[in-house]
């Protein structure tokens, strides 16, 4: 079974998926700065799946330290989770993402080639597709233009090194997963979104509504071309996006492949508070707010060729999504 290094092991979304690596067998090993995560989720992975991953606090902007790993990691793949995340502050700081982003990347790669190390899965995300005219977004779409956001452009960039990285390493087997909108937490209720800061997407936003953190739960825009007016986006289960990531390391393959994981389906504002209200049983206190600059009306993935060539699909609904954030937050 592989041996598998996870950067940014310890987040949201590289948490869920080291857990169901190890319930599949796979030996991981997590690096992570702990910059937007905290310590305590290798407790919780233990409780979880009976094994502790060994863990590394290093950044990957430490190109000496990561070097350290890799000489004695002995590893046979690199799942790329860690990077700054929040799109907002990405625009205040352009400076600290592209270098944050860019460089820990140019890193990572720089030592899997020095150590032989030739299967990379790159956490990527949808803001690549910029804006689109169809909002179902394929693989085949352009990527690159009308990107609103320097963390957007991170991933792009970053991809595109990968593609070209790829063509100078014709046996490297490189897997783009670009994300839609993660949401939820483990079943257990141990683990699950829990950013430091102020957070920028709307589930995290609705659980410090709910916990009395933030007084109210601003909904931008309710004149959008939609049915409620608000906002539609594709909002998938934490745990299906982690199974992604399993199903795309058993399915390795020289090149480039490039995956979007969503469910296909969009979910308006309005749909998201009434689903968390009716899976708590109390009202969430929102109001209403002028459109924010460069939200789009509505997106979605099509994810049939992760489907077609992974075997993939979503399995978990919004209302299990809801289900497990109230667990999640009753822990």
């Amino acid at each position: 079974m592989k041996k598998i290094l996870a950067t940014g092991g310890t987040g949201y979304i590289g948490s869920h998926t080291v857990i169901e690596l190890i319930n599949k067998g796979y030996e991981v090993e997590i690096v992570d700065n702990l910059f937007n995560s905290k310590i305590t989720v290798l407790d919780q992975i233990e409780k979880i799946t009976g094994k502790r991953p060994k863990f590394y606090e290093v950044d990957l902007l430490d190109g000496e330290k990561l070097d350290e790993i890799f000489a004695q990691g002995n590893y046979d793949a690199v799942i790329h989770f860690a990077g700054l995340k929040a799109v907002g502050e990405s625009v205040e700081k352009p400076i600290l993402y592209y270098r944050n982003n860019i460089d820990s990347t140019l890193n990572l790669l720089d030592v899997m080639k020095k150590y032989g190390v030739k299967e990379l899965i790159f956490s990527s995300s949808a803001t690549v597709y910029g804006v689109q005219s169809d909002p179902s977004y394929v693989e085949t779409m352009k990527t690159g233009g009308e990107i609103t956001n320097p963390y957007g452009r991170t991933k792009y960039f970053i991809e595109e090194i990968i593609k070209d990285y790829v063509v100078a390493n014709p046996d490297f087997e490189a897997t783009i997963l670009r994300y839609f909108n993660p949401i939820g937490a483990h079943e257990s209720g141990l683990i699950g979104e829990d950013p430091n800061g102020i957070p920028n997407n709307l589930m995290p936003i609705i659980m410090r509504v709910a916990d009395g953190r933030i007084a109210k739960l601003q909904v931008y825009g309710t004149d959008y071309p939609t049915e409620d007016g608000t906002c539609r986006r594709d909002y998938i289960h934490v745990v299906d996006l982690a199974k992604g990531h399993v199903a795309a390391l058993e399915h390795m393959k020289a090149g480039v492949s490039i995956y979007n994981l969503g469910t296909g389906k969009a979910t308006s504002v309005k749909e998201m508070i009434s689903a968390f209200e009716q899976a708590s049983g109390k009202a969430l206190p929102h109001e209403f707010a002028p459109r924010r600059a460069g939200d789009l009306a509505e997106m979605w993935a099509n994810p049939s060729k992760a489907e077609r060539e992974l075997g993939w699909k979503t399995e978990l609904t919004i209302a299990d999504a809801m289900r497990d954030t109230i667990n999640y937050l009753n822990h």
